[in-house]
């Protein structure tokens, strides 16, 4: 409580007006406000439509492990784009999100993706049905 009641420096003070400024209502630092999704389902496959705005293919990552697939998007300003002068009061666009899927029991190998327009495409097979067996052995 005492740190809001004690005025630091001017320049402190700017940067906090600022970032309450540029704060949502609803804001959570730690989330991605992306990666909206559509899942459509076919015969063979369920396809995946994730929204990732301004990212390029190579900022996405796709990984699949014990039957959940995560998408990972990480965008980091590059060395070569940084001003030599001037300041940042806010810096949104240097990020890191991702979203998980639960997919079953899948072959890594089946899973196709493809991205587009700010749209990522990912096609899943459907799991194959497991024939249920029985452990129970039948006396004659």
């Amino acid at each position: 409580m005492k740190n809001y009641l004690v005025r630091r420096d001017l320049g402190s003070l700017f940067d906090e007006v600022f970032d309450n400024f540029f704060q949502p209502a609803v804001y959570d630092k730690f989330s991605c406000t992306g990666m909206k999704t559509d899942i459509q389902e076919f015969e063979d496959r369920y396809e995946l439509a994730v929204e990732i705005p301004g990212f390029t293919k190579e900022d996405i990552a796709l990984d699949l492990k014990n039957g959940y697939l995560t998408v990972s998007a990480n965008k980091q300003e590059k060395e070569e784009n940084k001003e030599k002068e001037g300041r940042y009061l806010r810096k949104e666009r240097s990020f890191t999100c991702n979203r998980t899927y639960y997919v079953g029991d899948v072959k890594i190998e089946s899973i196709k993706a493809k991205y587009d327009n700010g749209v990522l495409t990912v096609a899943v097979p459907k799991e194959k049905e497991k024939l249920e067996t029985s452990s129970r052995i039948m006396i004659e």
